[in-house]
């Protein structure tokens, strides 16, 4: 007995010896990647509409995991400090200054808080004013920073409540309407050891569709925690002076009318749904006085939890309300003429309704759409921009709007992912009622438009254009030359065509200048900011082309080492980075996007880091899944494009000589973590991957994912097929899995990574699986992102540099 026992304890101990897990204390990568990723980030500009004044502000890298591991409740799809009333883990601006720009004068602002984390910020209706939320641990407070004298001052005496958003709004200069807590943190519901019953759901034969949400209510505990945080006190800062207005209750949103004089105002109510978030659960819609008095009920909205499934169907209830722009206190909103289903043969599918003040009248029919109404840009009473958007088929339509005759007239209809064609947004100013309108030219006969991105066959060139309501062209009247990269970002003088642009180079960091495109004098930098990445300089960028066997063109940003030189050094092993894109047209995903002229910057979740450890790397691979018939669908051919597209970019960058084909590594975060694990179970492509916060099981996502619309019951083999965890045991090529344990992203549960870890670890895959703490689906915190810049650097040099 005591000779078997005495066995036994030996083979324990082998067998913990065998599985016991790695040291798992935080490791930091190179020094040259952590140098890049801990480089002070350039401040962020906001100007005022005359070009006087230029608000910088300053935020951290990143904050610590100590900082990301403050008290967190999730419920209702929020995250909420239980102690503050806000939303927790929020990234903040850590200072500001003031610069002059016609003197160049920054300057610091005064009267800042010790230890600034501030937000939501926004300028008086005058811009002699900003207004900013300042959170600390136990409340949140609003300031106001005086631009004549440089100097902030917090305002409110109540403490903010911003768990819903929508925390303030001007009235006037000396005048803000802010939300505030209505109790003390302390007061909050205590859980009670024995509740008092189950928790019930059920479901009397009506259709309710959701896709996957997370951090949902699950008792009635948690409703009694989202009632209590969500509640809030509409209150009213006049030149010192605070008024309550109304009531409290759950407000989800407070917009002010152009004339200042009503309030459209959401309230949730009750029962709250244990399937969708808080934006879902049923509301009211009124309009109100600045008193609180209701004027006028607007809508009963029900919970969303009966929206038929499918990308453009929507509840047969009102949607959309919003202000009209153009007029002093008129409501409008959308209501489906299908039932809310898209596939319905009728000849309009939305009307869009009116009501003005002082809304005792009937609702006026505007205007119908023949596709899904998706918003309306305001002008003036001839002009205005309606939108409409069919997901399903990735098309756009733009109409023109008179009111005074009530004709809507088709300007624009294209593919969304037609990128070459699309005109740009239109160029906003503001009315006598300070709202942004649609900016015209050319005694009104034109519009400006503005675009971004401005993509082209010679890469991305933004650019400004006028667009001609009568022959519904679009004219180029500036675009960014070839070599830089340049984007409009205001329009200071429509009529002088001064501008406010932001330019870079590959060698040249962002800055900001005015322009004059009538005078033609030399731009006027009105920022200096510095190279934060010095450790950069040299690295060679390319915009590289090349083919994949259907003749699909494609492109990829392409980084090799400083001083590289392939006849000296050889082929280099590769990292390919990607994230796919559905395209109902081979054409438009053939078009090329992005620009090889903009300056490197770098985020936490970028490969870029690793070029300076050797690799050669090809970010923002084209993966385009394209329809291949007019009776297909995208992901009918999902694993096969996958391939094709990966294929492509080895077999050029190898066929150039610059890298080794059999050192080739693949990653991806999100779907491109879908896209990453699919690559390693259906070839032999590569030698390693690295897939982040992904989903790999399409069956946890039932009703639609991405751009696909159709459920698992309507395709279930689609759904098989596409899930890499249906191929667990094919994947053999080593693969490195990194997962938040908080993601809060719909359909990339945790479970994902564990699941799919424990499947290719349960047939003899070669895996790893980092699981980091308090992270969401994007990574913040500073000591887990380093970690994972260790891990990544660690497994490709490992499984690709070092592959034989």
């Amino acid at each position: 007995m005591k000779k078997w026992f005495f066995s036994f304890l030996i083979a324990g101990a082998s067998f913990t010896s065998l599985y016991a897990q790695d040291d798992n204390s935080y490791r930091t990568p190179a020094k040259e990647v952590m140098e890049l990723l801990l480089a002070k980030p350039t401040p962020s500009v906001s100007i005022d509409g005359k070009a006087e004044w230029m608000l910088l502000s300053e935020r951290n890298s990143y904050p610590t995991v100590e900082e990301l591991g403050q008290p967190e409740l999730r419920v209702a799809g929020l995250r909420i400090n239980p102690n503050n009333f806000a939303p927790s883990r929020q990234n903040f601006i850590n200072n500001f200054s003031l610069q002059n720009i016609k003197t160049g004068v920054s300057t610091q602002v005064t009267g800042l808080p010790a230890n600034l984390l501030a937000g939501n910020v926004s300028w008086s209706p005058s811009e002699t004013k900003i207004a900013f939320t300042h959170t600390t641990g136990s409340r949140v407070d609003l300031y106001v920073i005086d631009v004549a004298t440089k100097k902030a001052m917090k305002i409110n005496k109540q403490a903010l409540n911003t768990v819903l958003g929508s925390s303030y709004t001007w009235v006037d200069d000396n005048t803000i309407i802010y939300k505030a807590a209505t109790q003390s943190a302390a007061n909050a519901p205590k859980r009670p050891i024995t509740p008092k019953g189950p928790t019930i759901q059920q479901n009397l034969g009506k259709a309710a569709p959701s896709p996957t949400y997370q951090d949902l209510i699950k008792s009635p505990f948690d409703e009694q925690l989202f009632e209590f945080y969500a509640t809030g006190q509409l209150v009213q800062h006049k030149n010192g002076v605070e008024t309550n207005i109304g009531k409290p209750g759950i407000v989800s949103t407070f917009s002010l009318s152009p004339d200042k004089k009503y309030m459209m105002v959401r309230t949730i109510r009750k029962p709250f749904s244990y399937l969708v978030t808080a934006n879902g659960f049923p509301s009211t819609i009124s309009i109100q006085d600045l008193t609180g008095k209701v004027v006028k009920v607007l809508a009963e909205l029900p919970s969303t939890e009966g929206t038929p499934s499918g990308y453009d169907n929507t509840q047969n209830v009102p949607r959309g309300f919003d202000w009209r722009d153009d007029e002093a206190a008129t409501i409008t909103w959308a209501m489906p003429l299908d039932s809310g289903l898209i596939k319905k043969q009728v000849e309009y599918h939305d009307a869009v309704y009116a009501l003005s003040a002082p809304f005792t009248g009937e609702a006026k029919e505007l205007f119908k759409t023949k596709t899904r109404y998706a918003g309306t840009t305001w002008g003036d009473a001839t002009l205005a921009l309606v939108q409409e958007v069919l997901r399903s088929k990735q098309t756009f339509r733009l109409s023109r709007y008179n009111s005074t005759t009530g004709s809507l007239e088709l300007l624009i209809e294209r593919n969304q992912t037609d990128a070459y064609n699309n005109p740009g947004a239109p160029v906003l100013t503001r009315n006598k009622f300070g709202r942004p309108v649609i900016q015209t030219t050319d005694n009104g006969s034109k519009i400006l438009m503005n675009n971004t991105t401005g993509s082209s066959p010679k890469g991305d060139l933004p650019f400004l254009a006028k667009f001609d309501l009568s022959t519904k062209k679009n004219e180029i009247i500036w675009r960014c030359t070839e070599g830089v990269y340049e984007t409009v970002n205001d329009v200071i003088d429509a009529d002088k065509l001064v501008l406010l642009t932001r330019r870079e180079s590959q060698t040249e960091v962002p800055n900001y200048y005015i322009k004059n495109l009538v005078l033609r004098v030399a731009d006027r930098a009105i920022t200096k900011f510095t190279n934060p990445y010095p450790q950069l300089e040299g690295v060679i960028k390319e915009k590289v082309k090349y083919k994949r066997a259907d003749g699909v063109d494609l492109t990829g940003e392409l980084y090799l080492p400083k001083g590289y030189n392939k006849d000296k050094d050889g082929p280099l092993p590769l990292i390919i980075w990607a994230y796919p894109r559905e395209f109902n047209s081979a054409a438009d995903a053939a078009q090329i996007r992005g620009s090889q002229y903009r300056f490197t910057t770098l985020s936490w979740g970028s490969p870029i880091y690793y070029v300076t450890q050797g690799y050669a790397v090809l970010d923002n691979a084209e993966m385009p899944i394209v329809a291949t018939s007019a009776d297909k669908k995208p992901n009918d051919n999902f694993v096969a494009q996958l391939k094709m597209n990966a294929e492509a970019a080895i077999n050029h960058l190898s066929g150039l000589g610059i890298a080794d084909k059999n050192r080739v590594g693949v990653g991806g975060h999100s779907y491109g973590a879908f896209m990453t694990a699919n690559l390693l179970a259906h070839t032999n492509l590569f030698k390693a991957g690295i897939a982040r916060s992904g989903a790999y099981n399409r069956t946890l996502t039932p009703f639609g994912f991405q751009n696909e619309d159709r459920t698992y019951w309507q395709a279930p083999q689609l759904y098989y097929e596409m899930s890499p965890f249906s191929y667990a045991d094919k994947i053999k090529t080593p693969i490195l899995l990194i997962h938040g344990d908080s993601d809060d992203n719909t359909g990339t549960y945790p479970i994902n990574s564990e699941r799919l870890y424990a499947a290719i670890k349960g047939h003899g895959g070669t895996v790893r699986f980092v699981f980091l703490p308090y992270e969401a689906h994007g990574y913040r915190g500073k000591e887990n992102v380093l970690h994972t810049l260790w891990e990544q650097q660690q497994w490709l040099d490992k499984y690709v540099k070092g592959a034989k």
